[in-house]
């Protein structure tokens, strides 16, 4: 292993964001920092830092100390003894209230269950 390695490349591989483009976009646009500071995508991570990511599927930010430093993408555990995360259960808990309330307000595609029922209604399936 390295001294340091990509902030971006640490990311995917670490399993924060599903792809490189993805980690490198939010470096690019200030959301993960280091302390008070912005990260850039080709900035270096070194063991021992402490980072805050955000979750890319709501709001909040997790905190984590980075343990080790890989390159490529491996399994998860693997990938989760590479990081210890530091983040209160509070922040976890809001992100889990947000999660439920945007599911109860109706958001996203129909499931095949509410297509068949939205068609009797209309009177396709009688």
């Amino acid at each position: 292993m390295s001294e340091s390695v990509r902030i971006d490349k640490w990311l995917w591989a670490t399993r924060f964001f599903k792809t490189r483009s993805l980690a490198a976009k939010a470096c690019s646009t200030g959301k993960v920092r280091r302390g008070e500071q912005a990260l850039k995508p080709a900035a270096t991570v070194q063991i021992g830092e402490v980072l805050e990511i955000p979750f890319p599927e709501g709001p909040g930010h997790r905190t984590v100390r980075v343990l080790g430093l890989i390159g490529l993408r491996v399994s998860a555990p693997l990938a989760q003894a590479c990081y210890e995360d530091q983040t209160p259960p509070e922040v976890y808990e809001a992100l889990k209230a947000w999660s439920l309330a945007r599911q109860e307000a109706g958001k996203g595609r129909p499931t095949k269950k509410d297509r068949r029922s939205m068609g009797r209604i209309r009177g396709f399936f009688e």
